[in-house]
């Protein structure tokens, strides 16, 4: 089995953060991780002069490539090491460099195809479970170029893995080469191959047989540090004596997984009345929002019409129709012509069309429910449906674009005739728009009508917590000051509050955010429980944060826990905590470093670590012996081995001696 890393950056480009490239970690990084492939892929940029600088301070084979943004997406694009091949690949990727030339920019499949002609002569992996992911489109625009796609992090390798017809995953560092850089990343793919070779990767990136995430134990372990330090897939344990060195292991492994969830030991103890509430308000943040969703459209179209400006306008327009009537009989030569009182034209409403097309478009484009969609209506049939309504929208702009030209025209006539006499003229009114205005203002108020009525919104169970969130009428100004959390003058807009337009326009009459006005209608409260259905106590606070820290690790890629024990009781961990950890583990790796039997033991974990501190010639020693919880011996990685027995009874129970003295002496005597 060979490691290979083909995803890494030593040029600082538009797309990346700034970084100063360092080439002596290059060559630390290959041989502290053993790595026996390579390959240089910069953001749509090939640096030829230092590739070839990398290439030649290295024993192992370095391969030329870049990394394009195409479609939108990020393609990994990779040639051989071959002088004539480099020199080639060179030419082509300044093309590529040419046309993106900001971090928005980014090339077509046509353009894709125009530059890079022959793609039997390249590797090419694109994002696929990690951000920003090429599309599935452009993947089968490429087809069969395509066999491989970039995964983010283990759980995503492991879950591509097991899909019988999807691509072989590949987990790569997508690391920079910086000249601050201590901990490497762990991110690597192991293929199986005797000798590196171009066509030998390309062969094996077409066989989920051939690929791996560790060198010899499969794909249920991975790296866990640059130190070589392998873990379960799973749940491991790390036990161990007071300073031997468990949360600096646990701080390595957070150092080279990237994207980790760390609880940190006691960091849910301290001030955890405010980690409390600032859960709570982000979580009621997004269910504000989410509620409040739709009526904040709703205000964004509310807020662009202007009832008092039209009421003006019919006044304008009764008076100067009475006017006009009353001096009929004294019409001149210029008052006289029809086009002194011609009405402008209506130009046609294009954004309902523009949604219908772009709805039809989506319905085209959508591969994930592409069988449901053409079981009704054939991709044949809706091709030609949006055709049709292009080439309506196309004779609908064109008609808006002669009535904007006649309607100029009419109103230059109008202002030289009406300069010429002195006979009065109607004002021009749109009633249309006055008409829907005012259906708009009424269905606005029935809308906010409905959306005072308290009700439960939302109901989130969270072990034996539950968070209900509730929608309540603003009671009072201070309630709006809560929201505002500015210091204004509410009142004068809360007297309005039973008049919905009328308190929308105080709203911005105040100061009030066009962006904001949505939120100052009902105010929304959430409501932590306990399982006897009381609010959260002091002490349950703290429980209710580490189960909600270790739900939250759902967004990260590795879930880390340091001694959760010393700040919980036993009876908590095993019923809440233990049950929740062993429900992550089966979904990404989980790490918890404890000293108590009931995390340690009970929890019944899929590897177990323990360190060990020691001095040899007057240095200090660290060293990590790991092995399943059934082996007799665990494994350090320089060969050395120790009982597993009589450590774990050592660092969970103070020994043999001390467990069995509580158990007889102790609970026993309580027992009888």
């Amino acid at each position: 089995m060979k490691k290979i890393d083909l995803h890494t950056h030593t040029v600082s480009t538009v797309s990346d953060y700034s970084f100063d490239f360092d080439l002596s970690k290059v060559i630390e990084y290959v041989d502290k991780l053993k790595i026996d492939a390579l390959a240089v892929t910069n953001h749509n940029i090939f640096d030829m002069k230092q590739y070839y600088e990398i290439r030649n301070s290295l024993k192992i084979p370095v391969f030329p490539g870049i990394e394009i943004d195409l479609e939108g997406g990020h393609l990994l694009l990779i040639t051989d090491i071959d002088e004539f091949e480099v020199s080639n690949f060179d030419e082509k990727c300044k093309k590529v460099s040419e046309i993106i030339k900001t971090n928005t920019d980014t090339l077509t499949i046509a353009q894709f195809h125009a530059i890079f002609h022959d793609l039997n002569k390249y590797i090419l992996i694109p994002h696929y479970d990690k951000s920003p992911s090429i599309k599935q489109e452009t993947i089968n625009a490429l087809n069969p170029h395509i066999t491989s796609g970039e995964v983010a992090s283990i759980s995503k390798f492991k879950r591509l893995l097991k899909e019988e017809n999807d691509l072989v995953p590949v987990l790569f560092s997508d690391m920079r080469f910086r000249t601050d850089l201590k901990d490497f990343p762990t991110r690597h793919t192991f293929i199986d191959l005797k000798e590196i070779s171009f066509a030998g990767i390309k062969s094996c990136l077409t066989d989920k047989a051939k690929i791996s995430l560790t060198k010899e134990s499969g794909n249920d372990f991975f790296e866990a540090t640059d130190e070589g330090l392998e873990l379960s897939t799973g749940l491991n344990i790390i036990l161990g004596e007071r300073s031997s060195g468990k949360t600096i292991t646990l701080n390595k492994i957070a150092s080279s997984s990237g994207n980790a969830k760390y609880i940190r030991q006691f960091s849910l103890l301290q001030d955890d009345e405010a980690i409390f509430n600032r859960t709570n308000d982000s979580r009621l943040s997004i269910i504000h929002n989410n509620f409040l969703n739709e009526f904040k459209t709703s205000i964004e179209d509310i807020i662009q019409i202007d009832i008092t400006q039209n009421h003006i306008n019919l006044d304008n327009y009764i008076d100067s129709l009475k006017k006009f009537a009353t001096e009929s009989e004294k019409k001149d030569l210029y008052s006289k012509c029809n086009l002194f009182s011609e009405d402008e034209f209506s130009l046609n409403d294009m954004s309902n069309l523009d949604k219908i097309i772009e709805s039809v478009i989506t319905l085209i484009d959508n591969n994930e429910y592409q069988d449901i969609i053409t079981k009704y209506i054939s991709n044949e049939n809706l091709i030609k449906l949006l055709f049709e309504l292009i080439e309506k929208s196309s004779i609908s702009k064109i008609e808006n674009e002669q009535k904007k030209w006649l309607n100029t025209i009419i109103i230059d006539i109008q202002r030289e005739l009406r300069i010429k006499t002195t006979s009065s003229f109607v004002e021009n009114i749109d009633f249309y728009k006055i008409a829907l205005d005012e259906i708009r203002k009424n269905k606005f108020i029935d809308v906010v009508t409905e959306l005072k009525k308290e009700r439960q919104i939302n109901k989130e169970e969270l072990g034996k917590f539950s968070i209900i969130t509730t929608a309540h009428r603003i009671e009072s100004a201070t309630d709006l000051q809560k929201i505002g959390r500015e210091k204004k003058v509410y009142s004068s807009a809360f007297n309005k509050y039973n008049n919905p337009y009328e308190y929308l326009l105080k709203l911005q009459e105040i100061g009030i955010e066009d962006a904001n006005l949505y939120k100052f209608f009902i105010r929304i409260e959430s409501t932590t429980l306990n399982k006897d259905g009381f609010k959260v106590s002091g002490g349950e606070r703290s429980e209710f944060n580490l189960i909600h820290e270790i739900k939250d690790a759902m967004k990260y890629d590795i879930l880390l826990i340091d001694e959760p024990e010393s700040s919980f009781d036993n009876l908590f961990l095993k019923k809440e905590i233990n049950t929740l950890i062993k429900d992550i583990s089966v979904l990404m790796p989980v790490v918890v470093v404890t000293h108590n039997s009931t995390v340690g033991a009970s929890i019944k974990p899929n590897y177990i670590a323990i360190t060990q501190k020691s001095i040899e010639n007057n240095d200090i020693v660290y060293r990590i012996f790991t092995g399943y919880p059934s082996d007799k011996e665990l494994t350090c990685l320089d060969g050395n081995k120790i009982k597993n027995y009589d450590t774990i009874l050592n660092c969970l129970e103070a020994g043999i001696d001390a467990y069995t003295e509580r158990k007889n002496q102790t609970y026993e005597i309580l027992k009888d």
